[in-house]
């Protein structure tokens, strides 16, 4: 039996010290702590890495932690969301969209952002620096463009010229004609020694970069900066690099900081002995330091083993900074500027040893330890490690068993009710009470991802796909859920977390929740049974007809990205684009459809096996158009490298004709909460394929209903 969780403790942002610690919790794990990483995105970006890759000199995906992959290797849940406050004494983290999130320890490590929002304009007309994400894109949207380019960069500190010289270099790269403009209310560089920063000024004038001092700025505008003596700076492109303060939040939570950053003591605790703080974020008040990422990546040992400690009621340790440290300057080309103890050099072979360093820490989170499954056991029934099969058991609906299991074993038995009104081979079944006509369904996930809240907007969708297939209307649900084993206060909060979205989401359908059951059990499954009424007429398997257009609501991929993330192959971007997909509701999707010969929605089966079920039903056949079928990020990649999910063989032998490899594997990938696929009026598919379009979906025309055998074919 695994022991049970009785510690929640939540790392609130995804800053190095945290993904260095993430990285070592995968390694030697606390028994009885659910870990909890709450960030905006998928990714992380490394900042030593940035004025690379705004050079050119590194891919996007290059300066990316992927903290998709490294919570999966931690066993930590992730939430993507980004944090609006942080309340000590209720111990709860609120991420707008969402329920709290409850801790019994947390820790800060969310960064600073250089936004100005004091500066008129600023937020309309220019990119901060950081965080370093949106920047970063940004940057490269306007890099892709063509013509003189005109920048100005606020901030004259060593990151501002770092900017201003990678920017000067990768548009020189380009070809592209470029005025760039460093500017600074103070003078430049006076983090530096004079003698580097003499340097530094030498290079940035070499690099035509115009660096204007004590100059005030009064506003930014559409066209560039307007100084506060009347003068302008034109610049198409304005970032900020200048005044990095703390998230607004922080100094709202009411622990002590000092100019709006998180107070630490040596144990890199707050004002609350239960929050710590490390990185930018916090002011280290036993020893004050200027912020830089040597000491966050240098917390990171500290921190986990300080949070073990404090979770186990033991003592804790100090950490002591350094007094100085190499500063290692990006130069725009492939050279950099060192510094230590007030002695600079520079040259090529300095940036060939930063790009060393900056790569040694990044392999720390692409190379992540494989950790060996536990052992089975020396004697053993025959065919226990058949049965286990090579690889984990998918969650969602790559966990369902497959048709050819379940054939005649969970079909009803002929009933000579009439009020009952059995549609072989559609999921949910037909009921009339009085004049009204309902239609019933089950279903439940066992979890795909850890965060609770995640997998009850899955579950919520994939319940009610039937009941939209069918043209029918959501009126009440029951849920069942079981949780993995807890303390009281964590299944409390679990619950909570749960019910508070399966509310939400089936009342967005028109549902009410009026029931359920919980139980103890390995692992969590969420589960709904759905009651919805049937206005006009129940869209079944068997109205399809000669010609119909077929419409598919979804994209394909989710269970091939869900395998490939269990194995730490799928990128965290494109996961995160798939956990997406599975949570867009198809109530609107179902009313656009209303007028459909034959609908049902693509779960467990497949595309392929769900279509085969219409063909079946219907006595016809239909022909795909395989490159007309939209696919999740991604997706096609991992199909080609051949990751499967654990339906997939099930799945394929339902349609043995039609073929196999790279995007034809995607027709068999068992889907979760997948889209509706509606059998239409040919004349009618553009207009509703627009409609759809408007509302959101990214729906498409893949094929049509043809006469013939029942079976599908591939157009060409």
């Amino acid at each position: 039996m695994p022991l049970p969780l009785t510690t929640d403790i939540v790392l609130l942002g995804g800053g190095h010290t945290h993904a260095l610690a993430l990285r070592k919790w995968g390694m030697t794990p606390l028994p009885g702590v659910r870990l909890t990483v709450i960030n905006p995105g998928p990714t992380a970006p490394y900042s030593g890495m940035l004025p690379g890759h705004v050079a050119g000199q590194y891919t996007r995906d290059a300066l990316d932690i992927d903290l998709v992959r490294l919570a999966r290797f931690a066993n930590a849940r992730l939430i993507l969301g980004a944090a609006t406050a942080l309340d000590p004494k209720a111990r709860q983290v609120h991420v707008p969209g969402r329920p709290p999130v409850s801790f019994d320890l947390c820790s800060v490590d969310v960064g600073i952002t250089s936004a100005m929002p004091a500066l008129p304009g600023f937020a309309d007309h220019a990119i901060p620096a950081k965080p370093l994400g949106a920047f970063a894109a940004a940057w490269t949207r306007y890099l892709s463009g063509e013509g003189p380019a005109s920048v100005a960069v606020i901030g004259a500190g060593v990151a501002g010229a770092e900017l201003a010289l990678a920017m000067a270099h990768a548009l020189r790269t380009r070809g592209r004609p470029a005025q760039i403009t460093l500017v600074d209310r103070d003078r430049a560089l006076t983090a530096l020694r004079p003698r580097s920063a003499g340097l530094l000024r030498a290079r940035l004038k070499d690099a035509g970069i115009d660096l204007r001092e004590g100059a005030a700025i009064a506003r930014i505008t559409a066209t560039g900066v307007e100084l506060a003596d009347g003068t302008g700076i034109p610049a198409d492109f304005v970032t900020g690099a200048a005044g990095a303060r703390p998230y607004d939040w922080i100094a709202e939570s009411g622990l002590d900081t000092q100019d709006g950053f998180l107070t630490i003591s040596p144990t890199l605790q707050t004002s609350d002995p239960d929050i710590f703080a490390t990185g930018d974020c916090a002011h280290m008040g036993f020893a004050p330091r200027p912020k830089a990422g040597v000491y966050a990546v240098r917390q990171a040992p500290v921190l986990f083993d300080n949070l073990r400690a404090r979770a186990m009621g033991r003592p804790l340790r100090a950490y002591r900074p350094q007094g100085d440290y190499l500063k290692l300057i990006s130069l725009g080309g492939k050279e950099a500027l060192g510094e230590r103890f007030g002695r600079p050099f520079s040259g090529p072979v300095i940036w060939r040893w930063k790009d060393r360093i900056d790569q040694r820490f990044m392999d720390k989170f692409r190379d992540l330890p494989a950790m060996a499954p536990p052992p089975l056991p020396r004697d053993r029934a025959e065919g226990v490690d058949a049965a286990l099969g090579d690889k984990p058991l998918c969650g969602g609906c790559g966990a369902k068993v497959g048709r050819t299991g379940l054939s005649g074993i969970l079909q009803a038995a002929p009933s000579d009710r009439p009020d009952i009104e059995m549609l072989p081979g559609d999921d949910a079944a037909l009921l009339k009470v009085a004049d009204r006509r309902l239609v019933l369904t089950t279903d439940h996930l066992r979890a795909m991802v850890a965060d609770p809240v995640t997998m009850t907007r899955i579950a919520v969708v994939h319940a009610l796909g039937d009941i939209w297939a069918m043209g029918g209307q959501p009126r009440t649900a029951l849920v069942t859920v079981i949780l993995p084993r807890l303390s009281p206060d964590l299944q409390r909060r679990t619950l909570a977390e749960i019910m508070d979205t399966a509310r939400t989401g089936m009342r967005a359908a028109g549902a009410e929740i009026v029931g359920g059951h919980t139980s103890v059990g390995a692992e969590l499954t969420i589960g709904f049974s759905v009651t919805g009424e049937i206005a006009d007429r129940a869209i079944t398997l068997a109205g399809a007809l000669p010609g119909d257009a077929l419409i598919l609501t979804k994209p394909l991929g989710s269970g091939v990205l869900m395998a490939a993330e269990m194995a730490g192959l799928a990128r965290g971007a494109d996961v995160a684009g798939a956990l997406e997909w599975m949570q867009q509701a198809q109530g609107a999707a179902a009313a656009i459809l209303g007028g459909a010969h034959a609908m049902t929605d693509v779960t467990g089966f497949g595309l392929a096996g769900h279509l085969d079920g219409i063909c079946q039903a219907s006595g016809l056949g239909a022909e795909l158009s395989l490159d007309d079928i939209p696919v999740m990020d991604g997706a096609v990649d991992l199909a080609v490298r051949g990751v499967r999910s654990t339906i997939f063989s099930e799945n394929r032998a339902l349609t043995p004709d039609l073929p196999e490899g790279g995007l034809a594997d995607l027709l068999f990938d068992p889907q979760t909460g997948g889209g509706l696929l509606a059998a239409v009026e040919a004349t009618r598919a553009d207009d509703l394929l627009s409609d759809l379009h408007q509302a959101g979906y990214r729906a498409a025309v893949i094929g049509r209903m043809v006469d013939g055998p029942p079976r599908i074919t591939l157009a060409g």
